[in-house]
């Protein structure tokens, strides 16, 4: 017989303490070299991700920091004095503002989703949680055939020329014991303090 054969271990995501490290490292050596190494970022990003959008974006990481590298050596002195040495230092730290953003927001979201793959589908599966008290509605929703409208099974189908019958009316239920007695005791409560005004 064929099986779907053994399922692929999933290799457990790194650490919390060890990710925050990393994410940090990353970021302090980015921004005291002035952006020079934010394309260290996104090559950590895209070798850890494996999207083919991480990889074109660290290429324009790189591009970009190389390109502000040329404008700002086009410069004679220590200061900057064109239009150029101030595009690339423009391009340089503008490059490193947007680059961290989306490396903290891409690698936090690619290891939220590696801890927890399966919460959504459980939820899904399962529905929500019970809230302790209160009885749970059936879902119209079957995993195997989608939504579906329960129907009771003592319902009889009703024939051409037959009269249905009306069900009859749900008796209402009784009030809990409980609140006869807080009843009968805000009564006589309200009696006495009516006693207690007269007398006075």
């Amino acid at each position: 017989m064929q099986g779907h054969g053994q399922a692929q271990p999933v290799k457990p995501p790194p650490s919390t303490g060890l990710l925050v490290f990393l994410r940090v490292f990353f970021v302090v050596i980015s921004v005291c070299s002035f952006g020079l190494l934010g394309w260290t970022m996104m090559l950590r990003l895209a070798l850890v991700t494996r999207k083919s959008l991480d990889w074109g974006l660290f290429v324009a990481t790189l591009a970009a920091e190389v390109l502000g590298l040329v404008l700002l050596g086009t410069e004679g002195g220590d200061e900057i004095h064109t239009p150029g040495g101030w595009l690339g230092l423009a391009l340089l730290l503008g490059s490193l503002v947007v680059v961290i953003s989306y490396y903290l927001s891409a690698d936090i979201r690619h290891f939220h989703q590696l801890s927890y793959p399966a919460a959504g589908y459980a939820q899904h599966q399962h529905g929500p949680a019970p809230v302790y008290g209160y009885p749970q509605q059936q879902s119209p929703y079957n995993s195997a055939t989608g939504p579906h409208t329960p129907v009771p099974p003592s319902t009889p189908i009703p024939q051409a020329g037959t009269p249905t019958p009306t069900p009859p009316p749900q008796p209402q239920r009784p009030a809990p014991a409980r609140i006869d007695q807080v009843r009968a005791e805000l009564d006589e409560l309200s009696d006495y303090l009516r006693k207690h005004e007269d007398g006075r």
